[in-house]
């Protein structure tokens, strides 16, 4: 059934058509779209890639990716069809001048149209691309860039990207991708805030205990070793997924939905982000490395032998801080964040602790556990809020707690991609990333990578299949709490 309105006449442009995002995520979310009638047939979907394939080969290609990562219940052989019929597959070399012509031709063919250029490659290739976009003048007025996380390494290489890509795009034109802010769930945090009056006098420091927020990967780095070893689970997870998830919980209630007015709220969290840098970053993070282990009742190699390098690693695939906020609605609350590969389970949700009760009246040998709100991002999209209530048939008060849950499991909400690619088209950059955003997150980074140099911190071992090292249970420990499992 379709359920989504109909979409203006565009050509997406993929550069890295081939590649492991391209096939894993880009192309099911289009064909999904395409299934709903959000593409109408005079779109275009172009893939670019270094790989010389002609148009029967990219094909077949797709169709093998199509089969290996949608539910077989979600493949279509007259959709696929239809969809096929709009990809069109060509050679592009971005470092060097081959191929560029062709992209020109192609382009020319309807000058007028939305054009999204989607850069699904290295961000060291990010400035490259962008002059020649420019060089061969493929750039017209309604022109769009979508770019993936991580935008850049630190703060100098960030704002050296920013500049490349700035220099040929207009900021409202440049569309930072975090997948994690299309999920179905991250939408609904928002209307659970700000369309419910229950929950707004309850959302500040006197009434909460602290919040949790966990990105837990059973996955190792996969074919991503040589990426993965000079990034770490900081850089790579902590500077945007989570950061992000962090601003969208704390940040303030905006004027309007409004693009900049969400994104003008989440600087102000990430401006108020207490420093963690000197001795702060010993005492207040963790970071680990995973040894061999069983995940999912199967053996698993560590981080090294996944490497498979002859030097001994220390970069980080687990990291759990401690972050505070300078601001009156959060002072005084600990926001614990954690994330990892090859953790027990697959798991990313955030985890509202309300404060206890400030008295007890039901006689009990235990105090009664405290209120939460899971928020609860994957595997199974949904909402728990647990309160306490009397035991059912027991004599006298017997406390236990009950949870009400809101779940968001059905199987036809659109994926992450599906909603961020319709929004890139449609030009709303209101789930993306400003560089305004992106440079702040990485100076906060930036200071704990240093305080991690200066205190010469190595990543504590844990097996694969747990949830992290011991060092991370210490950590919320020292403040007679724990995680949330």
């Amino acid at each position: 059934m379709n359920n989504f309105f109909h979409t203006e006449t565009f050509d997406l442009i993929i550069f890295g058509g081939t590649g492991d995002l391209a096939v894993r995520k880009l192309l099911p979310a289009l064909y999904h779209l395409d299934g709903n009638g959000r593409i109408d047939r005079k779109s275009r979907i172009i893939a670019l890639s270094q790989r010389e394939l002609s148009q029967d080969e990219y094909l077949a290609f797709v169709l093998d990716g199509l089969k290996q990562h949608l539910p077989r219940h979600r493949f279509d052989k007259e959709q696929w069809h239809c969809f096929s019929e709009k990809l069109h597959f060509r050679y592009l070399d971005a470092a060097t001048e081959r191929g560029w012509d062709c992209l020109k031709t192609l382009a020319g063919e309807h000058p007028c149209r939305i054009r999204v250029f989607y850069l699904a490659v290295a961000p060291d290739l990010y400035g490259t691309i962008c002059s020649g976009l420019s060089r061969t003048g493929v750039i017209n007025g309604r022109s769009r860039i979508a770019l993936e996380k991580p935008v850049g390494s630190g703060l100098a290489s960030a704002q050296l990207l920013n500049n490349q890509v700035g220099n040929v795009f207009l900021e409202e034109r440049i569309f930072r991708i975090d997948h994690y802010l299309g999920k179905e769930t991250v939408q609904n945090l928002l209307a659970l805030r700000f369309a419910n009056s229950l929950f707004e006098p309850l959302w500040r420091g006197h009434y909460i205990d602290h919040v949790q927020i966990t990105v837990a990967e059973d996955i190792g780095i996969g074919t991503r070793g040589r990426f993965y070893d000079t990034t770490g689970a900081l850089r790579d997870m902590v500077q945007n997924h989570l950061l992000q998830l962090l601003c969208l919980v704390a940040m303030e209630t905006p004027v309007s939905l409004h693009q900049d007015e969400i994104r003008n709220e989440k600087l102000k969290v990430l401006a108020a982000l207490k420093p963690i840098a000197g001795n702060t970053a010993k005492s207040s993070t963790v970071t680990g490395q995973y040894l061999s282990g069983a995940v999912a009742g199967k053996v698993v190699p560590s981080y090294q032998e996944d490497l498979d390098a002859t030097a001994k690693s220390r970069t980080e695939t687990f990291v759990a801080l401690k972050v505070e906020l300078d601001n009156w609605r959060w002072a005084g609350v600990p926001f614990y964040l954690r994330t990892g590969k090859r953790m027990s389970e697959k798991r990313s949700e955030i985890v509202v602790q309300f404060a206890p009760v400030p008295h007890l009246i039901f006689p009990s040998d235990e105090y009664p556990a405290p209120n939460y709100l899971v928020i609860r991002l994957e595997p199974d999209e949904g909402v728990k809020l647990v309160l306490m209530t009397k035991q059912p048939g027991s004599d006298g008060f017997h406390l236990h707690p009950l949870p009400l849950n809101l779940s968001f499991t059905r199987t036809d909400y659109p994926d992450a991609y599906e909603r961020l690619l319709m929004d890139i088209i449609q030009g709303n950059p209101a789930l993306f990333m400003r560089r305004d955003e992106v440079e702040m997150a990485w100076s906060w980074i930036d200071n704990i990578i240093d305080g991690w140099s200066r205190a010469k911190m190595k990543p504590e071992k844990y097996n694969a299949g747990t949830w992290g090292p011991a060092g991370s249970d210490v950590l919320i420990g020292r403040d007679q709490r724990a995680w949330y499992h």
